[in-house]
């Protein structure tokens, strides 16, 4: 029951949060910002979270999960108030600033307690529920996004994406024993080695390396799609409906994970998923039709869909005990270097050379990424 309670917590937090980056930026468009300045928007989500993760991991294994997910919690509803209270671009690199560095203390926090409810037969399971929680939230964020800007306008779209966190502030504010207390972490020795000490265990780095190009192919799509669909006339409704084409790919994914983890190992599954998602952005830049690139928005989805669960999991398994919460900061800090990194030069790229050397690198990028895991992976085998 506990992984479902925790499960519900990530569907309604992490829809305000997915539906911001595409509110974001269709805002940002209709202040007449051009790509660059999005795409710095968009790495102010990772600046503060990149420095803080480990931290916040570090924060979780002392203290428990329930007020690191509180205080993200409260600071997601902020970020999303501040646009519509005070409008502007200036507003909205605070806001993602805000947005970012909130929502990655609740992250943390829930990627540190699912493993330790229920045993280790059920951690798979566990990142599934809370995975499959994240990506029904990728999927109604957006929407909601969207047909907000079509029908109310940006500005109370903001506010429909707050109303999104009311009720998981008042579930951990009311219910302090909604959190399991097995997921509070390990004694005060383990907080004095430095978290970098983790990885100098090669499979954890490897998992690690895995879980950032998984990140970078996340963060591109979500940065970017929109403003691919805005330059090519689709609606917001429409741009939202894509995405959420994305987000359904994400969710079905997930939800046969524990049956192909059966059949194949959990990197081997992370290295083959990250070259289907490299083969999915070069078909981007090759049409313009909405219902095509549904379908390719779909095989992405296929793609980056597995990367949590299976990374959290294996970090989760490869992490020394009681310092479970401080391996996935480590991990968060790692993807938010991808977070700050990727908007600002694929911003860069397409601002100065159009959208298909945007997708081409990228997907370069993921193939080379996925070919140097199955190498490395063979050669563990054969060893």
């Amino acid at each position: 029951m506990a992984i479902h309670l925790v499960a519900l917590l990530c569907v309604l937090n992490h829809a305000g949060f997915a539906g911001s980056r595409m509110l974001m930026s269709l805002y940002a468009l209709e202040l007449g910002a051009d790509q660059f300045s999005i795409g710095v928007i968009m790495a102010l989500y990772a600046l503060c979270p990149m420095l803080l993760a480990i931290y916040a991991g570090q924060l979780v294994d002392r203290v428990g999960p329930r007020l690191p997910m509180l205080a993200g919690t409260v600071g997601t509803a902020t970020g999303l108030l501040l646009p519509y209270f005070f409008p502007g671009m200036p507003t909205l690199y605070i806001a993602a600033l805000v947005l970012g560095t909130s929502f990655q203390f609740f992250f943390v926090a829930v990627h540190g307690t699912a493993g330790s409810i229920g045993g280790a037969e059920n951690r798979v399971r566990n990142y599934t529920a809370i995975s499959i929680g994240f990506s029904l939230a990728a999927f109604f964020g957006p929407l909601i996004a969207g047909f907000s800007i079509d029908h109310l306008g940006h500005l109370p779209a903001f506010l429909a994406l707050a109303a999104c966190t009311v009720v998981p502030m008042l579930m951990l504010w009311l219910g302090p024993d909604i959190l399991p207390k097995a997921a509070r972490g390990g004694g005060e020795g383990e907080q004095k080695r430095s978290a970098f000490d983790l990885l100098r265990d090669r499979e954890l780095l490897n998992t690690i390396i895995a879980s950032g190009l998984i990140s970078t192919a996340w963060d591109l799509y979500q940065f970017y799609f929109p403003i691919y669909g805005h330059s090519i006339g689709l609606s917001a409704s429409a741009i939202g409906m894509i995405i959420g084409t994305f987000a359904v790919a994400v969710f079905a994914i997930r939800v046969v994970l524990p049956t192909l983890v059966r059949k194949w190992t959990e990197f081997e599954i992370l290295i083959y998923m990250i070259a289907l998602a490299g083969i999915s952005f070069l078909l981007f830049p090759l049409t313009e039709n909405p219902y095509l690139l549904a379908a390719v928005s779909f095989l992405l989805g296929l793609g980056v869909g597995c990367g949590q669960p299976l990374s959290g999991s294996l970090i989760y398994t490869l992490s020394p005990p009681g310092r479970a919460a401080e391996g996935a900061g480590v991990r968060v800090m790692f993807n938010n270097v991808t977070h700050l990194g990727v908007p600002l030069l694929f911003g860069g790229i397409g601002t100065a050379f159009g959208f298909a050397p945007v997708f081409v690198s990228c997907s370069a990028l993921l193939l080379f990424g996925s070919y140097y895991g199955h190498r490395s992976h063979a050669r563990r085998r054969a060893a």
